[in-house]
């Protein structure tokens, strides 16, 4: 009898003890929650945001490069982007005064800031120290492409990308280098044999792919999310840039082999065109860019960037192309006010436009204009004395930049299947008799312009 009491002792006094804990968080949840503003409140959600995962990788990073005197910014296309939609919000924030985490705690692998590498001064202690501080970092290398040109100096390594990651988010710091064009370029991110590959998941990474170039951006301190930041002065400028960033550098080991089978010419007469052919072009680029034309290296130029990383000496002109979408008004004003009077006019907007200023030392600019049909492009040219038309057809192909001549410029991407279909399989030979009507293997005959016409098509000058 007494073992049976004291059982049931022991089960009323565990039901009396459940029921006073169900009792304290019930009330806790519904009453002292309430009263101090700790439950599903806007400003308790807001904190809860706040130790997210990302927010907390985030801040211990910018306190490294802060305290470190590491000049990096902001570069992550999601993140501007969203800062640009609310920048008036972000620019009239202190700092310390956020409430509610917008940007750095949305759920995703990498957050992603980039560095002026130049401006770096101390790179190996940063490095240990971000480490110390629980980082566990991949440092990306490869060759530096801007002394390829160089033979004694061609191997040289340089930082590219920077991957540190904290707990399950990852920092992607892009290594930007300054190039001789007054531009920022940033390497390929290729992953060598000793690098595990389950690192991170580097198919997610939006910089790297392939390497790219940016205008030099002017940056601004923001706060964001309770954190400094800098960032690009001009948030959507450098968002659409970095669809359009790929670059494709000179090859000059070909070069070299070209020179080594065909000796470059350097007489008086050959320095001196180039010297005007290169300051032509940057004038011609200079006035399209004043203008937001873009354009690309064609013809002949075209050639000489990509066989032998310099202007053919013979070609005697410098030659562009603008696709007929983007062509303004305004061009040819625009090419007389650089100093560049128009030499001739053939075509029509609609049809074949070609434009050629003469610039100085009797070097011309001959401007092209590229039509797109649904399976490829092309460009048009006209003989003055007949009026016959040309059409000289390209594969479709898209932009990528480059840098020639000490500036950064657009080339073809598909850049060896253009110039094939321009000069055909042999375009390594040079061939200094060029008949633009005959020798070209994507000519073909594009009509006649009638009588009537003539004054409004064929302009000399």
């Amino acid at each position: 009898m007494s073992r049976i009491n004291k059982n049931v002792v022991l089960a009323l006094l565990t039901l009396t003890s459940s029921a006073f804990l169900l009792f304290q968080l019930y009330y806790y949840k519904h009453y002292l929650s309430t009263k101090n503003g700790a439950g599903l409140s806007k400003s308790k959600r807001s904190r809860i945001g706040f130790d997210s995962t990302q927010w907390r990788a985030v801040k211990k990073f910018i306190m490294l490069t802060s305290n470190q005197n590491v000049p990096v910014f902001l570069i992550d296309p999601l993140i501007l982007e969203l800062i640009n939609k609310n920048f008036e919000q972000v620019k009239n924030t202190s700092h310390g005064s956020t409430t509610q985490c917008k940007f750095f705690c949305v759920p995703r692998d990498f957050t992603t800031f980039a560095l002026q590498y130049h401006l770096w001064k101390n790179e190996e202690g940063w490095f240990r120290i971000a480490e110390n501080m629980g980082f566990q970092c991949l440092k990306i290398e490869s060759k530096d492409p801007r002394l390829d040109g160089i033979d004694s100096l061609s191997g040289t390594e340089i930082p590219l990308h920077y991957i540190c990651k904290l707990a399950t988010h990852a920092i992607h710091l892009v290594v930007f280098h300054e190039r001789s064009g007054n531009y920022l370029w940033h390497g390929h991110l290729r992953l060598k044999e000793h690098i595990d590959r389950k690192f991170v998941p580097f198919r997610k990474l939006q910089f790297g792919r392939y390497p790219g170039a940016f205008d030099r951006p002017e940056l601004q301190q923001v706060t964001v999310d309770g954190l400094e930041v800098l960032i690009p002065k001009d948030p959507m400028h450098f968002v659409e840039e970095v669809p359009h960033s790929r670059f494709i550098e000179c090859r000059y080991k070909e070069a070299r082999a070209f020179f080594q089978q065909y000796l470059d010419d350097n007489t008086v007469e050959a320095v001196a065109f180039r010297k005007s052919a290169k300051e032509l072009l940057q004038l011609a680029a200079k006035t399209l860019n004043k203008l937001g034309v873009p354009f690309w290296l064609s013809s002949g130029t075209c050639l000489g960037w990509y066989r032998q990383c310099n202007i053919i000496p013979y070609s005697k002109d410098v030659d562009l192309g603008i696709f007929i979408q983007d062509y303004k008004s305004d061009i040819i004003l625009a090419f007389q006010d650089a100093g560049l009077p128009l030499k001739h006019k053939f075509g029509k907007v609609e049809d074949s436009l070609e434009l050629s200023f003469q610039g100085e030392d009797d070097v011309k600019l001959d401007v092209f204009f590229f039509y797109e049909e649904t399976d490829h492009m092309w460009n048009g040219g006209t003989q003055a004395k007949t009026g016959k038309k040309f059409k000289y057809l390209f594969p479709k192909f898209t932009l990528c930049w480059t840098e020639f001549v000490d500036m950064k410029v657009h080339v073809p991407c598909e850049t060896l299947e253009y110039i094939e279909a321009n000069y055909g399989k042999t375009w390594k030979i040079p061939v200094k008799t060029w008949d633009w009507k005959r020798s070209p293997p994507n000519v073909q005959p594009n009509g006649i312009w009638p009588i009537s016409e003539w004054d409004e098509v064929i302009q000399l000058y």
